[in-house]
């Protein structure tokens, strides 16, 4: 039987590791809390390496935005609404932190059912079977009839969802995140595709009106985007397809008509990190200059974390 040719590692060269240039030092290490440690403390106590960095420098970019007078955009999925998350959200507007909310369709459904009941995100499972999943008839008129009636003026969708809101008095309205945006004149737009939310079941809704009224959220998403280069950003927060989709669409337009919008921040927040948020948020829109950044985690653990350094970081400027 043929001995085949080994390697012969006596010959190896080697090295002392005190020599050599390493990536990670003893100064790195996260530091432990005191019992009543600030969230300053908390802040400095972590560990400078990985995502610590990019998580501050995201939250450091939005206070600059708000500092220069650049948009601050918060795209949003439905899973950031069910997460109670908004009134982190409502607070950061309040503060000048965010200038522009977008979301999907599913997000407003979530929000205006949380306004107006206290409640919402029904079990699938066990409705799907029998096929009531969806139809909540009030829920569906409420926005469907927004769609119209936004239709015949030139508002936006979520604009006017949250002037009703308001007209009708919710009883849980303070914690609306649609609502608030019309009580602070900061646009909230809406962008819908058609057969993806419950709504779109029901003989009120007009597939005329929502898509109208969901163009014209469009172009006031891409108004904003114009205005981005140069010390704007974009945090896409858990939306998987949608909205990467439509704010990609919203920076041709915007480049189209204003070639220098470049030189931003954008940051994408989820649970997973998936392909198109990777792509269409972190990836192509600084091909040419600015950051994309990718911060993973719970929505109910990071965006309020989040919005607590982005106060902190504000506080010391």
């Amino acid at each position: 039987m043929k001995i085949y040719p080994k390697i012969d590692n006596r010959l190896l060269k080697t090295y002392p590791a005190s020599q050599r240039q390493s990536k990670v030092s003893e100064s790195f290490e996260a530091i432990p809390l005191k019992p009543g440690s600030s969230f300053s403390d908390f802040l400095e106590s972590l560990a400078p390496v990985l995502k610590v960095d990019d998580f501050k420098a995201v939250a450091r970019a939005v206070v600059s935005a708000k500092e220069k007078r650049k948009p601050v955009i918060a795209m949003l999925g439905g899973h950031v609404i069910k997460t109670g998350c908004s009134r982190i959200l409502i607070n950061l507007a309040e503060q000048g932190f965010i200038s522009h909310f977008a979301s999907n369709g599913s997000a407003a459904i979530h929000d205006v059912e949380l306004a107006r009941f206290g409640h919402t995100s029904e079990d699938v499972v066990s409705q799907i079977e029998d096929g009531s999943f969806g139809m909540a008839h009030d829920t569906a008129a409420f926005v469907n009839e927004a769609a119209i009636n936004a239709a015949e003026t030139e508002y936006g969708f979520g604009q006017i969802i949250g002037n009703m809101l308001i007209e009708e008095k919710s009883p849980y309205l303070e914690r609306s995140l649609l609502a608030s945006c019309a009580r602070l004149s900061i646009p909230y737009t809406l962008h819908v595709a058609i057969g993806t939310d419950i709504v779109h079941q029901h003989p009120t809704a007009d597939g005329g009106a929502i898509g109208k009224t969901s163009l014209r959220d469009f172009h006031i998403l891409c108004a904003s985007v114009a205005k981005l280069g140069n010390g704007g950003i974009v945090l896409n927060l858990g939306s998987a397809v949608v909205m990467p989709e439509v704010f990609l669409k919203c920076l041709a337009v915007a480049r189209n008509l204003h070639p220098d919008v470049h030189n931003f921040t954008t940051a994408n927040f989820d649970m997973i990190q998936h392909y198109r948020p990777t792509v269409n948020i972190v990836k192509r829109p600084n091909s040419k200059g600015g950051k994309g950044f990718a911060i993973t985690g719970h929505h109910e653990i990071m965006l309020p974390l989040f919005a607590a350094t982005v106060q902190e970081y504000a506080s010391v400027r």
